[in-house]
């Protein structure tokens, strides 16, 4: 099975430990984006994962492109053309101080590329599973216009589509909102990852739901389930990811799964003194789609998914540094984080 992802991968800046902006003049500098993230992932777990992007031809956009190569993923795909390579700041923020991005990619490559600058119908041959995000219709329009023409080419090819929502509203400056883009897009999706924001956000959909009143009705989430699925007939499921924010360093873990037939949920995690929350909803999407093609019950694809996002949040970095041993351990009531040798 080859599967492959399409979006943004920037420089990411982060200050040292839990520091403030240039509180001391050094910044820790790595790679990621939403689906690079997804991409590494899925090649760390042993599946022929690709990512496709546009570069610029440059440099920083060669030592990009072998760093993803390192972890075994496919950048044979990945375009070249003119602009520069976003980048984003982030502060990890700690106990009641939230964790910060700021973003600087405006005229980057990707936001810049015209239509039709990538030829999805050759792309696509080959290609069993197609994983998309609400980041990249969010860069800019023409980063918008490519987004639909790959789900279009997609579904034309015969190939799944799933998409993380994952609405960021401090991208959607070029005059479009989220709802007015992202339903036409979820219009060739098969597989939904979302949390409620997303769907409130990117959909226009009310979710009625509080993570942050320190409980969950996990009814209300079914029902909120049900209706992303009604609006859109193509949708062959939707997980929704349930995050209980207590602290920065502090959160509740969990997701949930509705496939038209049942509601499943997983096992809830408490996660103390959060090393890196960055890249946790990645890793819950790459976690889903490994488990989808790999164990026989949506359950425990479900289950997979919600133990390698809990994983992530004790990795520095974007990328989700873990083996499918590592995850299936947890699964298995694993976490005692005792020194195994």
């Amino acid at each position: 099975m080859k599967l492959l992802t399409f979006g943004e991968i920037m420089i990411r800046l982060k200050t040292p430990g839990t520091e403030r902006l240039f509180q001391s003049p050094f910044f820790e500098a790595t790679f990621g984006g939403g689906e690079a993230n997804v991409a590494v992932s899925l090649a760390n777990y042993g599946m022929d994962a690709a990512f496709i992007t546009v570069l610029p031809d440059n440099k920083i956009g060669d030592v990009c492109i072998g760093e993803l190569r390192r972890f075994g993923v496919d950048t044979s795909y990945i375009q070249r053309g003119p602009g520069r390579m976003g980048i984003y700041f982030l502060e990890a923020g700690a106990n009641q101080l939230p964790g910060k991005v700021i973003y600087d990619r405006e005229y980057s490559a990707i936001s810049i590329a015209k239509r039709n600058a990538i030829d999805w119908k050759k792309v696509f041959e080959g290609i069993d599973w197609f994983h998309i995000t609400g980041i990249t219709p969010a860069i800019s329009e023409n980063a918008m216009e490519l987004a639909l023409e790959s789900v279009k080419a997609a579904k034309a090819a015969g190939v799944k589509v799933s998409c993380d929502l994952n609405y960021r509203k401090r991208l959607w400056k070029y005059g479009r909102q989220p709802d007015e883009i992202m339903p036409e897009l979820m219009e060739y999706v098969n597989v939904a990852i979302a949390n409620e924001e997303d769907i409130q956000k990117s959909l226009g959909i009310k979710a009625g739901v509080d993570v942050k009143s320190g409980s969950l009705d996990l009814e209300k989430y079914r029902n909120l389930g049900n209706t992303v699925l009604n609006r859109f007939e193509t949708l062959e499921m939707i997980a929704i990811t349930l995050r209980e924010s207590i602290s920065a360093d502090m959160n509740g873990w969990s997701a949930c799964l509705n496939d038209r037939n049942q509601f499943m949920v997983s096992k809830k995690y408490s996660i103390h003194d959060i090393v890196d929350r960055v890249g946790g909803g990645d890793s819950f999407a790459s976690g889903l789609i490994y488990g989808l093609n790999t164990y026989s019950s949506f359950q425990e694809a479900l289950e997979f998914a919600a133990a390698a996002s809990c994983l992530k949040h004790s990795i520095p970095g974007d990328f989700n540094r873990v083996s499918v041993s590592d995850v299936e351990n947890l699964m298995k009531g694993d976490s005692s984080g005792r020194v195994q040798r």
